[in-house]
């Protein structure tokens, strides 16, 4: 004869993983639409001056080159790459290896970026050139473009790092740093569109610092983070 069947119920979350994962979920909705806004404004600053002049049109042509590659080498390659496997190694393995693991990749992208931006800054006149068949009448339209892409190249090595930054800090569970990070990016960019671009001869100029500084402040607010959990990189070959 067969015992009875025995139902059992499904397990239901802890209370506590629960409000942990509300609150980040309200902390990330937050700061994405803390981050639209003040993209949305940094597009008005833009607009407001240097409208539809030439200039406007170099920057669009001169930002599309690395914001191509930022997402080849930035959310690409870390979102179907790099955090499955941190996320392994930081669960079924030491610390220490999960360490080691995010050293390796930070100091091999850091490698090839860099490559890339170097290589990127020598070609910009031949990509500008291919890139915009429209600027050719106009070489003083077509120099200033040249220019700005050369000067926003190094904005990829820095965005990359931020998303590889990014990357470990969600699987951690550290959240805040992460989501709050374009927020920096478009405060910093809004900041040189304002009080550094009028000072310059070219004032578009200003705004491509913007874009760098702003990269660089977008990775380098993680750091604290990453420091704080005992997985600040180290170079690794």
């Amino acid at each position: 004869m067969s015992d009875p069947a025995v139902s059992v119920e499904p397990s239901r979350p802890a209370p506590d993983e629960t409000r942990s994962v509300v609150k980040a979920a309200g902390l990330i909705g937050v700061a994405t639409l803390s981050s639209r806004i003040l993209g949305f404004v940094r597009d008005m600053v833009l607009a407001r001056l240097f409208g539809a002049t030439p200039a406007a049109d170099a920057f669009f042509v001169a930002y599309r080159v690395p914001n191509l590659l930022r997402e080849l080498f930035a959310e690409g390659s870390m979102s179907a790459a790099f955090i499955p496997v941190f996320t392994e190694y930081h669960t079924l393995k030491t610390k220490r290896d999960a360490w080691e693991l995010a050293s390796a990749t930070f100091t091999t992208l850091l490698t090839i970026v860099t490559a890339v931006t170097l290589l990127g800054i020598l070609a910009a006149p031949g990509i500008v050139w291919l890139l915009a068949p429209g600027f050719h009448g106009s070489p003083d339209k077509l120099a200033l473009t040249t220019l700005l892409t050369q000067m926003m190249f190094p904005y990829l090595i820095f965005i990359s790092l931020a998303a590889l930054a990014m990357g470990i800090l969600n699987s951690l569970r550290a959240f805040a740093a992460p989501a709050f990070s374009p927020v920096f990016f478009n405060i910093f960019t809004i900041a040189c569109m304002v009080f550094l671009a009028p000072w310059l001869s070219e004032p578009i100029i200003g705004v491509a610092i913007g874009i760098v500084v702003g990269g660089v402040a977008q990775f380098a607010m993680q750091l604290p983070g990453l420091k704080g959990r005992g997985m600040l990189f180290g170079f690794r070959f």
